[in-house]
């Protein structure tokens, strides 16, 4: 049955943003059929955690962040549309499958899941518990908090030899335990890691357990050829690091596609799935080889079999998914030009939330004798000086919450969004997103999720890396129910510039989030997740 609301139906909807959803999103909508990408995190996948991508042809040295963020463009130009959201279900239905998502039901003739994987927990005693206190799943987002320490990596593949020498960066040592006999990716790849004075390379070995308080204080593991058992104590009053990078696992957000004992999708060579019209493509099939360029030939091969699922869907029902109107571009005087801290585009899209936002806001900004505080005055006054919507102020203080950004109403009352430090890298798009939250109207919110659950006040402090891409869904998170709730304040802190906050609650992963100075949790939470944490731990 074809839906009632045309507008939410698509030829296809590509569940996740990463290189295969990315391309697969170009490709249809080059074909001129109209494409929807959601995405639940960050626009542009695993990848973007990567520094530095040297092995995708025809581009000698990027950045995964960078190198998605061009397909993203590219996709966008052609048409294709995006959202930011998670997938809650999908129900199969012929000839329109129902995707929904956090924020409201779409329509599709054919899916595409590019829903990836994320890292695999090894399972020895204590990882979980030691999650944020010294166990570690990206060395990108954490690596800094182990300068002058020991760190041990888990793993032997490609991952495990790459990220053991960026962590050499931080590290006074790296030591590698590995299952097998050698490193399992090429050999350019381990001979890096092999020939690294300060990495020691451990074969056949297995981890049992680590120890600690508020910290890792010991680990014990055994050499499976020999049973041999190595204990491994910090120097008093120090910590260590353990860095797991032992695969991934399948992120997978239906259950009735076939799938192997590993969770992964099975797809045939066009890469269908066993239900009709449903494909994946990347990370989360089952495939030999899991790496950008192969992601991409998925998302290629997905497409070209989508567009001919997509034609016939059409000529059956006789319904063709309209796709939306280009704006038509502004007078050439009216493009937003670059400045020092804004490129144009970044401008624009800035323009555009801006024009949005209801209500206009007051920054007040509290600010020290520090560069940083300089710095985020400059940045502060730049953001002012693209609308009229913000206007600022500027108090010197001596407070060690300096420098700080208050996101306040007109008449000077706080809104409950602070930001200490400067909101750059990945921690720009969320502090923009949260002024146009605590503006209004904001972003949509489910009407099923329970905010009348959180009582009393909930003070959250977010602990963040502005080079940490999973910190940005939990400070969205906390921002947006902070706008939405009088006794909810959400205050986010860059570690780099507050490293007392990093020792008063042991600190060594981000996000890492503190709830009215009593309760700590880790990792990255969308809307759903957060309240249901904050839910469970309000009243202990």
């Amino acid at each position: 049955m074809i839906p009632q609301q045309l507008e939410h139906l698509y030829d296809v909807i590509v569940v996740g943003a990463g290189p295969a959803g990315l391309t697969a999103a170009l490709y249809l909508a080059r074909a001129r059929y109209r494409v929807l990408v959601v995405e639940k995190d960050h626009f542009g996948g695993q990848i973007t955690i990567t520094a530095e991508v040297v092995n995708y042809p025809g581009v000698a040295n990027t950045s995964g962040a960078a190198l998605t963020e061009t397909m993203r463009q590219q996709a966008e130009q052609f048409g294709a549309e995006f959202l930011l959201a998670e997938v809650e279900d999908i129900i199969d239905g012929q000839p329109v499958k129902t995707v929904k998502t956090s924020r409201g039901e779409r329509y599709a003739y054919g899916i595409l899941l590019a829903t990836g994987a994320h890292p695999r927990r090894v399972g020895f005693a204590g990882e979980a518990e030691f999650q944020g206190h010294g166990v570690a799943y990206c060395a990108t987002c954490d690596g800094e908090f182990f300068t002058g320490k020991e760190v041990f990596v888990i793993g032997g593949g490609y991952a495990a030899a790459e990220e053991s020498v960026f962590l050499t960066k931080y590290a006074s040592h790296v030591t590698v335990m590995m299952r097998g006999d050698g490193f399992s990716c090429a050999p350019a790849v381990a001979e890096a890691a092999m020939s690294h004075e300060k990495i020691t390379v451990m074969p056949h070995m297995q981890i049992d357990e680590v120890r600690g308080d508020t910290a890792l204080r010991s680990l014990r593991a055994h050499n499976k050829e020999t049973g041999e058992v190595l204990e491994y104590q910090a120097k008093d009053g120090d910590t260590f690091g353990v860095f797991v990078f032992a695969g991934y696992e399948p992120e997978v957000v239906v259950d009735f596609v076939e799938q192997d004992a590993q969770g992964y999708i099975i797809t045939d060579q066009n890469q269908q799935t066993n239900v009709q019209g449903i494909f994946a493509a990347g990370d989360v099939c089952v495939k030999p080889l899991r790496q950008i360029v192969t992601a991409v030939g998925d998302g290629a091969l997905a497409a070209a079999a989508l567009e001919r699922y997509a034609a016939a869907m059409q000529r059956e029902t006789g319904v063709q998914p309209k796709i939306p109107e280009a704006p038509k571009p502004a007078e050439p005087a009216a493009q937003p030009q670059e400045s020092a801290l804004f490129s144009a585009d970044m401008i624009a899209q800035m323009q555009t939330v801006f024009g949005r936002m209801a209500q206009p806001l007051h920054l007040v900004l509290r600010l020290d004798e520090r560069p940083v505080s300089a710095e985020l005055q400059q940045y502060m006054q730049a953001l002012c000086e693209l609308t009229d919507r913000l206007t600022m102020e500027v108090q010197r203080v001596t407070d060690a919450d300096a420098p700080c950004v208050r996101v306040c109403k007109a008449d000077g009352s706080w809104t409950g969004l602070a930001f200490h430090g400067v909101p750059g890298g990945h921690e720009f798009t969320s502090f923009v997103l949260g002024l146009y939250n605590a503006a209004g109207p904001g972003q949509a919110i489910d009407p099923d999720l329970a905010l009348d659950a959180l009582h009393g006040s909930i003070d959250m402090k977010i602990l963040v890396s502005l080079s940490c891409t999973m910190c940005p869904e939990l400070v969205t998170a906390a921002q947006r129910l902070a706008a939405e709730l009088p006794h909810v304040t959400a205050e986010v802190y860059d570690l780099n510039h507050f490293p007392h906050l990093r020792d008063q609650y042991n600190v060594m992963s981000v996000p890492c989030l503190v709830l009215n100075d009593a309760h700590t949790t880790f990792g990255k939470k969308n809307l759903r997740q957060l309240l249901d944490w904050l839910t469970q731990h309000q009243d202990t």
